[in-house]
């Protein structure tokens, strides 16, 4: 009898890769809900958490960023831990578990007594519901990437890993479009005293449907089958840099410009305008909610194009737009609806070429025994220091009345990543994954 055609997709994809895809993406919306809820609504949280300075008013979102810093340096163990897990028990397990972390840190967060409450009880409650978000937002990463780059078709890895930021975006797009909605109904006294508590509890709901949904999923990796089995031997905790130390060292170097231009540009930006040019609160995160949309629709397109053209020329093209476009793009901020949005469109379309690629490009520079840990751990290691850290630097130096400072700091981190991109990294794109 003759084998059924399988059934495939508008894009050509096999229905049952498309429903791995789904598996990945939709679990992934509500970890990066969850995850990026807390800058959108900082402005608003920070002065009830977290005691005025004397002499300063940003005394307060100074603290929060610096909380969501913190956060931010328990990725690399998420990116180690979990990585390491998944590479030994299945990408499956290991989402499983961090959508549930992530739910119970979101819900935390929600219910965080104010200052005035519970003293400085609150600040340690809200900075260890950003350290158990931390944990799974690293592990997130570690797991959810080596899984849609696993599961795509043949010549459909860049495709997939667009997917990544496809649905990061589509988090970011709730959890900015609710913010913007409640400060749009709410008065800003309602939206400080209560009204951003709703999108953390709403975070911690979602993470029950993310969590049905990925038991659907199918395991990728043989190599986590193998070791059920016991016909293998389990990856050691850092075996990944022991025989892979180059691959490590790339990621840092393709990681460094793009994770700060990304949460300069798809988080941060609102906040700087407001605190550098007076924006209006509520208009920047209409602006924000905007260029996301256009952001998201971006991804598979810049995907779709670097299985055709390569990892390499999209990769040069991000980093030759951010060494030359930070500094006379902020430099054109002003008060007006139109020069926000045309600095966050026109950055978008650069930083797009490296979201769009750089799941498929960590994973690809390292083996299935090994992938999850070995793009996680570097990966998160470099967003920790240099994403988490955007935000509270920007915000720093506008206190120190060097604001003109960080476009500068940008850029020259984009030539660090662009000498990376041109002399060491080599073409992935028609490699099998190994």
């Amino acid at each position: 009898m003759a084998t059924p055609p399988l059934s495939r997709s508008p894009l050509g994809i096999p229905k049952s890769r498309v429903r791995q895809l789904m598996a990945a993406s939709v679990g992934n919306v509500v970890e990066w809900y969850d995850w990026y809820a807390y800058t959108f609504l900082a402005v608003y949280f920070s002065a009830q958490i977290f005691p005025s300075g004397a002499a300063s008013s940003l005394v307060p979102l100074l603290s929060s960023f610096a909380v969501f810093a913190v956060g931010f340096f328990m990725r690399p163990l998420g990116g180690l831990l979990v990585g390491a897990f998944a590479d030994r028990y299945g990408r499956k397990s290991a989402m499983t578990f961090t959508i549930v972390l992530m739910g119970a840190g979101s819900l935390l967060v929600g219910v965080t007594p104010t200052y005035e409450a519970a003293g400085v009880l609150a600040p340690v409650i809200l900075t260890l519901a950003r350290l158990v978000q931390g944990l799974s937002v690293g592990g997130e990463f570690a797991a959810a990437t080596t899984f849609l780059v696993e599961s795509a078709p043949p010549g459909r890895r860049g495709l997939f890993s667009s997917f990544q930021y496809v649905s990061t975006t589509i988090g970011q797009l709730l959890a900015s479009g609710l913010a913007a909605l409640l400060a749009t109904v709410l008065a800003e006294s309602d939206m400080s005293s209560y009204g951003w508590r709703i999108p953390f509890v709403v975070g911690a709901v979602f993470s029950l449907v993310g969590l049905w949904i990925r038991k659907g999923a199918d395991e990728t990796s043989a190599v986590a089958e193998d070791i059920r089995r016991g016909e293998t031997e389990r990856p050691r905790m850092f075996e990944f840099l022991r025989h892979h130390p180059r691959s490590a060292a790339t990621i840092v170097g393709i990681t460094v410009a793009g994770t700060v231009a990304y949460y300069t540009w798809t988080s941060f930006l609102p906040t700087y305008a407001q605190i550098t040019v007076g924006f209006d609160k509520a208009d920047s995160l209409q602006i924000g909610t905007v260029s996301l949309v256009f952001f998201m629709v971006l991804q598979p397109l810049l995907g779709m194009l670097s299985d055709r053209v390569g990892r390499r020329p999209m990769l040069i093209a991000f980093g030759l737009g951010f060494m030359v476009l930070p500094v006379p793009l902020l430099g054109l901020l002003t008060t007006s609806y139109a020069s926000l949005l045309t600095v966050q469109l026109v950055g978008m379309v650069f930083l797009g070429c490296f979201t769009s690629v750089s799941a498929a490009v960590n994973s690809e520079l390292f083996p299935t025994r090994v992938r999850a840990a070995g793009a996680g751990f570097p990966y998160s290691l470099t967003v920790a220091i240099f994403g988490g850290t955007a935000p509270l630097i920007g915000t720093a130096l506008q206190e120190a009345g060097n604001p003109g400072l960080f476009p500068w700091y940008m850029s020259a981190l984009a030539l660090v990543s662009t000498l990376v991109y041109v002399f060491v990294l080599r073409e992935t794109k028609d490699q099998p994954l190994r």
